[in-house]
């Protein structure tokens, strides 16, 4: 039964409610950092995180480390993440492909990403760009498809891991140009630049950050950027929709929590993130490397990542990927 002594309980304990969060704010952190990264060190996600690393662990006052767990696509270091106690010690810098493709990719996975964590902040938009070897005598998106063309399942496109932007990517590329291409995934982006600079792997939709300054040196072609228009920063390189038209490929990383982190957590990370990004310093490297910094609140975030799960399943059917 509901009395009056029980209607002044609730009462008390909702007056007390906002101060339990604010003293959890205040106490958290009190113990180091760790955010997981699900690829390989030298990759973009690790890269583009061991950027924003040194302003968080100022902001927060406690050592922030990087834990680098690769494999199965983030799911790895998604799942190290899902079974982590909800102290807010462990977070995941979590991608594209282990927040919103992956659930449609695997054939099962042993957690749901918008169920089994919680968003805190997104972190970046990231530009992939197409490359191939120097060696390659390649020089257009036209060239790469009518030399697949003629090569049916020859060409080899590498990825960063099965089921992240860069393979849907090239899965897509198959499925809008009509050709039969065959994926390599690594265990990073890291790795994969090293086969792709090798010659080892044909072409890759890899990101800025990873292929970029090989372009510079050299040892890499950039043929095109997989984003609806032309970017600002490389407007003389041509969108590979110019060639077919209505491709689009985005890349986001998005940091994200355990299920069932405090409100209080939540709002003081998302804070430090969003102070992080708009730093002169750290906004300006990111931004060098092709990343730009995508603040948003955590409701923003959970409605994105709904909204991309939602966009990719068909794709992911479409162009028939699936892993067991």
């Amino acid at each position: 039964m509901i009395n009056r002594r029980s209607l002044l309980g609730a009462g008390g304990l909702a007056l007390a409610l906002p101060a339990i969060h604010a003293r959890a704010q205040e106490s958290w952190p009190s113990k180091p950092i760790r955010i997981v990264v699900g690829f390989a060190a030298g990759g973009a996600t690790d890269i583009s995180t061991r950027v924003m690393q040194p302003k968080l662990s100022a902001i927060l006052g406690v050592p922030v480390v990087i834990e680098n767990r690769p494999g199965a696509g983030g799911n790895l270091a998604t799942e190290v993440v899902v079974r982590a106690p909800p102290d807010g010690s462990t977070f995941l810098m979590g991608t594209i492909g282990a927040l919103a493709i992956n659930p449609s990719l695997y054939a099962s996975l042993p957690f749901d990403p918008q169920a089994d964590l919680t968003p805190v902040a997104m972190a970046g938009n990231v530009l992939n760009v197409l490359v191939v070897p120097a060696d390659r005598p390649w020089r257009s998106v036209a060239e790469l498809i009518a030399a697949a063309k003629a090569r049916p399942d020859t060409i080899t496109y590498g990825s960063s891991g099965v089921g992240g932007a860069g393979h849907l990517a090239g899965a897509l590329l198959d499925r809008m140009a009509g050709i039969s291409t065959v994926h390599v995934p690594y265990r990073g982006g890291g790795p994969m630049m090293t086969d792709l600079i090798g010659g080892k792997v044909d072409y890759a939709f890899s990101t800025a950050p990873t292929a970029l300054p090989q372009v510079q040196s050299g040892r890499l072609r950039l043929l095109a950027v997989p984003t609806a228009q032309r970017i600002r920063a490389q407007s003389d390189v041509p969108t590979v929709a110019e060639t077919l038209p209505g491709y689009e490929v985005q890349n986001w990383y998005a940091l994200v929590g355990p299920k069932g982190l405090s409100p209080a957590i939540v709002t003081r990370m998302n804070a430090a993130m969003r102070e992080a990004l708009a730093d002169p310093t750290v906004s300006a490297s990111l931004e060098g490397q092709g990343v730009e910094p995508l603040p948003s609140s955590p409701e923003e975030l959970a409605r994105f990542i709904r909204e991309e799960t939602e966009k990719w399943a068909p794709i992911v059917r479409e162009t028939g990927a699936k892993v067991e």
